[in-house]
């Protein structure tokens, strides 16, 4: 009951993914119709109830273009979880402001980026060229398309990607 449902505006864009329960609790209040059901069915006492997969809602719901928020893991997610200075792939990634903070570098997308603790280390409070070190990639920031945004559901919801792509 926990499996991702894709989630469409009423004209088909993709707005948020929910839980099935709450995909099924949308159908039956009639707030949503099932587009995809590609899970087979639950079993109730009284009724067969097909498990969704994408839903479009019934109405269209108003709001502005999303963005991607300026989190940790985003900035991770960005960089591929990858080390920006050595190319080292980590779990134990460190945030970095590439021009630090005590020397006027804000905490935006383009001055942050993922390094491993050992590079983060060498470097210290320097700039890059300071500390003898280069970037692999300049940091940006991310697309706020639904192919960036709902991505990393693909792997295993391939069913979502005409839904996806476009928007």
């Amino acid at each position: 009951m926990q499996e991702p449902v894709l989630v469409l505006n009423a004209n088909f864009e993709p707005i948020h993914v929910c839980s099935t329960r709450r995909a099924i609790g949308l159908i039956l209040a009639g707030k949503a119709d099932m587009i995809l059901n590609g899970r087979g069915h639950i079993r109730t006492i009284s009724q067969l109830l097909p498990r969704p997969s994408v839903i479009r809602l019934e109405t269209q719901v108003h709001r502005p273009r999303p963005h991607v928020k300026l989190t940790r893991r985003e900035i991770f997610r960005r960089d591929n979880y990858t080390c920006q200075y050595c190319g080292r792939r980590d779990v134990n990634l460190t945030v970095d402001h590439v021009i630090p903070r005590h020397l006027g570098g804000q905490h935006i997308w383009v001055n942050l980026v993922a390094a491993c603790s050992a590079c983060n280390h060498h470097k210290g409070g320097r700039k890059v060229e300071e500390a003898h070190m280069r970037l692999m990639h300049i940091p940006k920031e991310p697309p706020g398309n639904a192919t960036y945004i709902f991505g990393r559901h693909l792997t295993e919801n391939g069913e979502w990607q005409p839904y996806i792509s476009g928007w």
